[in-house]
């Protein structure tokens, strides 16, 4: 399956060389490497994006990148900034760095390239969000004002399919089971949760219910 890109694979290469290189300088190693990595980095975010099931993502039958539209652009600098630090080498850590910057800056992540997401990783309007180095499962999904974090150095492991509604906070030993909810402002600390649950309230007072067939 082929991916549109609403400013084609140039142009998307020269708008990142200029956000990166007005924010932050690039050095002419970092330039060319943006060109170079940028056909690998798409095809990651081409299986992503085929996943989601938001119209906005589909354009006239074919999977759908809009470099303008801020949550699809939030994943594909993370998912850049990622493929750089692992692939890249020495030599272009620093880019790297600079593509997380970027992110964070222009929409509020705080989404480190050296934390592993899974292949296929939904969120919305994510501003304030910031994500430890847990261990994610497939489809986690979150959207704005979300936190997880580490407790005492543990972190989460998160099931397939987990959700964070708005303001959701997860962090410290937790094992959370597949397809499970956390509903908007819930805070769980050090505690697991078994799958197709919803999860209300404050730690150490949560109300964990289980989700209808």
């Amino acid at each position: 399956m082929a991916m549109r890109i609403e400013s084609g694979a140039e142009g998307l290469a020269e708008l990142l060389r200029h956000q990166v290189h007005n924010l932050f300088l690039l050095a002419p190693v970092e330039r060319d490497a943006i060109g170079q990595q940028l056909p690998a980095v798409l095809a990651r975010v081409e299986r992503a994006f085929a996943a989601s099931d938001n119209k906005y993502y589909r354009r006239d039958g074919e999977v759908y990148f809009n470099p303008w539209h801020s949550a699809q652009y939030t994943v594909f600098l993370y998912m850049f900034s990622h493929h750089i630090g692992t692939q890249g080498g020495p030599a272009l850590r620093l880019l790297a760095d600079k593509l997380y910057c970027l992110n964070k800056a222009l929409n509020g992540l705080d989404l480190y390239h050296e934390i592993e997401m899974p292949a296929v990783f939904f969120l919305d309007h994510p501003v304030g969000s910031v994500l430890g180095r847990a261990v994610y499962g497939e489809g986690f999904t979150f959207s704005q004002q979300c936190t997880v974090g580490q407790n005492k150095g543990a972190y989460p492991r998160f099931g397939r399919n987990v959700t964070l509604l708005s303001g959701a906070k997860v962090v410290g030993r937790s094992t959370i089971g597949d397809d499970v909810i956390f509903a908007a402002n819930s805070y769980l600390k050090d505690t697991d949760v078994p799958p197709n649950c919803i999860v209300f309230g404050q730690s150490p007072d949560n109300v964990i219910k289980p989700r209808k067939p």
